[in-house]
């Protein structure tokens, strides 16, 4: 006896395949065709009849340098459609040889090359540089306040341990020894704390999204930076929440949320990391000690963050702190040695992206943690709230 077919969802409905054909044979055929469109249209140019001049050059400067006191070097990218010769150099209104890696001068569309310009910089002074394309169109970009650029040596990557260990691991320690406290809170004052976690959280969220798309506006056009930014965004937030609903099979356990905060927190510090590295990498060491400080006191207040969702139960064991503490604080260290050695927009924008999505992920989590144990819009806990946004944005000026 066969089941009857039924629009109800009790059995599923059986639909013969045209022409006899196995289903997966009709669940790639629109995908091959897609394929075949796409191809056809790039092959025969279709559109070539309303082209009425030809494409503008575009050359993206994503990084310069000064690895020793006679070269000035600099990373660039052909944003266009179209392959572009470097004919000439300019600093300051003057011509100067150069060299470009590849053997030639000429870079294929979406080519990625460096240019080493022979030129005896002095510390301190701002250079106007220009790149010259064969048809006449400048590139220009500014070097402020020249300083060498330091490699990734032996003692760089012992130095950024111990800033990053200083700006993500050790506040993050002492923000964490709030715990004892906050398990001798009523429901009530706990919620509340975790209000102002979810604050704290909301504040990063917004204050990284602001740079994020500052730091895209930098990304050659040719990688579309905004969209990095949103796909980052977007992309980490939901697999984020794929892997937690995975693990828990949809319930969510306390111990859970406080790791998923520990992860957010520490691709937020990577992205610390990155800017402290880039500041010593560039030669402002004074803006790198501006920034530890700032981030020491600014961290403090992600420690209560970390282990806020573990205080209304039972305590977990010591090494689950320890893990807590590494993995909000230690990608400080990576992010630094990664700054050091590759100032690129590029990576600065996804690290960015993906610190927001995750920090997105947890702040619907805590809501949803508050909202099961009682009413989001008590008092308490919209106060707790506000005074974390208050208090990161308090933080954020000495931070800078």
């Amino acid at each position: 006896m066969t089941d009857t077919p039924k629009s109800d969802g009790g059995v599923a409905r059986r639909q013969k395949q045209p022409f006899g054909l196995p289903r997966w044979v009709m669940g790639v055929v629109p995908i091959v065709l897609l394929v075949l469109l796409v191809g056809g249209f790039v092959m025969t140019t279709p559109l070539a009849g309303l082209q009425t001049g030809e494409p503008l050059p575009d050359v993206g400067i994503s990084q310069t340098s000064l690895p020793n006191d006679h070269t000035i070097r600099l990373q660039v990218t052909n944003n266009a459609p179209e392959p572009i010769t470097i004919s000439q150099v300019r600093i300051d209104e003057a011509n100067w040889g150069f060299s470009m890696s590849g053997g030639d001068n000429t870079l294929a569309p979406r080519e990625s090359a460096t240019i080493d310009i022979p030129y005896n910089w002095m510390e301190g002074y701002d250079y106007d540089v220009g790149l010259i394309a064969a048809d006449g169109t400048t590139f220009p970009v500014t070097i402020e306040a020249a300083q060498l650029t330091t490699g990734l040596t032996g003692q760089v990557v012992g130095t950024l341990a111990f800033v990053g260990f200083l700006i993500g691991v050790v506040p993050i320690a002492l923000g964490m020894l709030w715990f004892p406290f906050m398990q001798s809170m009523s429901e009530k004052w706990l919620n509340a704390v975790l209000a102002f976690s979810a604050g704290v959280l909301g504040f990063l969220v917004f204050d990284a999204g602001f740079d994020v798309f500052e730091s895209a506006g930098d990304v050659p056009s040719v990688f579309s930076g905004p969209m990095i930014a949103v796909l980052g965004i977007a992309g980490s937030w939901l697999v984020l929440q794929a892997i937690m609903d995975w693990r828990n099979d949809g319930e969510e356990s306390r111990l859970s949320i406080a790791y998923s905060a520990g992860l957010a927190i520490g691709l937020h510090n990577l992205a610390e990391g990155l800017a402290i590295g880039t500041a010593f990498a560039t030669g402002r060491s004074a803006l790198g000690v501006f920034l530890i400080i700032g981030f020491m006191i600014h961290n403090v207040s992600e420690g209560p963050v970390v282990v806020a969702p573990l205080a209304d139960g039972e305590r977990p064991a010591l090494r689950h702190f320890v893990a807590l503490g590494l993995l909000a604080g230690a990608p400080a260290i990576l992010g630094g040695w990664i700054g050091s050695l590759s100032q690129s927009p590029l990576l600065s924008t996804l690290f960015l992206a993906i610190g927001i999505g995750a920090l997105l992920q947890v702040v619907v989590d805590i809501v949803d943690m508050v909202r099961r144990s009682g009413s989001i819009r008590s008092a308490p806990n919209m106060l707790g709230f506000a005074i974390g946004l208050v208090f990161m944005y308090g933080t954020s000026l000495i931070a800078g």
